[in-house]
């Protein structure tokens, strides 16, 4: 019995420890919301809300690389991060997927140039995690995933035009991804989990900041603009997805871990 209750003790620690770390990796998405929230509530300013939140993100990121949060390295990945983002958003807000009904200076083909910095905010959660629980991977496939992570991104963008191959596509990583395990240290234990189980969490946690995002009024859905209604479950398994472009580009940097450097310690 004594046995027992130490090891939930111990569970219970490493749990509690594992959420800590979770939230600081959380630092930039939390701190990106809390100015959605507090502009949201702010009376009416000669600024526009969208031109706000931009000035807004770009101090942020500077913030957060002075306070040392996010390396230099970092920095360059969340630009890239940022960049794919508003490719994304262009696309989808011109075919109608969703849209940014607020007026704003900063708007290019109806999205505001802060729409980025969501999608930043995902690849700061990525290099903060890879940092804070030291990630190393074993049987990691590094030019089939990052083929498969590509050819997700493009096909996010070219479904509405093409057939849409997502779950192809999907079931093609699953089995570039089988057998590969993320390995990371909470405290001083080592745990691991199949690479494919942390795209679907990091995937749900990504629907959920969807749900709190579009709630405060980031952006809208078409069935979202008459009052905010939950996010589609759907978008749960297009986040898990999704989330690869942004593992592969952090996996890929230069001077960062690479194929040969994330097996070498399980």
């Amino acid at each position: 019995m004594h046995k027992i209750k130490q090891q939930a003790g111990v569970l219970v620690r490493q749990v509690a420890l594992f959420g800590w770390v979770q939230a600081r990796c959380c630092a930039f998405a939390v701190a990106l919301f809390g100015g959605m929230a507090v502009v949201r509530l702010l009376p009416p300013l000669p600024a526009a809300r969208y031109d706000l939140l931009l000035a807004y993100g770009v101090l942020l990121t500077a913030v957060c690389h002075l306070l040392g949060w996010e390396t230099r390295r970092d920095v360059a990945v969340v630009a890239v991060c940022h960049v794919l983002g508003l490719v994304f958003e262009l696309v989808k807000v011109h075919v109608g997927a969703w849209s940014y009904p607020e007026p704003a200076l900063t708007k290019v083909a109806g999205v505001p140039l802060y729409g980025g910095f969501m999608y930043a905010a995902v690849g700061s959660y990525g290099c903060r995690t890879w940092r804070l629980l030291d990630l190393s991977f074993t049987g990691y496939r590094a030019r089939v995933t990052a083929v498969l992570a590509a050819c997700l991104y493009v096909n996010f963008l070219t479904h509405h035009w093409l057939p849409d191959l997502r779950w192809a596509l999907g079931c093609l990583l699953l089995c570039a991804t089988w057998g590969t395990w993320t390995y990371f240290t909470v405290g001083d234990r080592r745990h691991r989990m199949p690479l494919a189980l942390s795209f679907a969490l990091v995937g749900f946690f990504l629907w959920l900041a969807e749900n709190v995002a579009t709630y405060l009024g980031a952006w809208r859905y078409p069935y979202q603009l008459d009052g905010w209604e939950p996010v589609s479950m759907s978008k749960w398994v297009s986040w898990a997805l999704l989330i690869t472009v942004s593992f592969v580009v952090r996996a890929n940097w230069p001077v960062t871990a690479t194929p040969a450097a994330v097996a070498r310690r399980p």
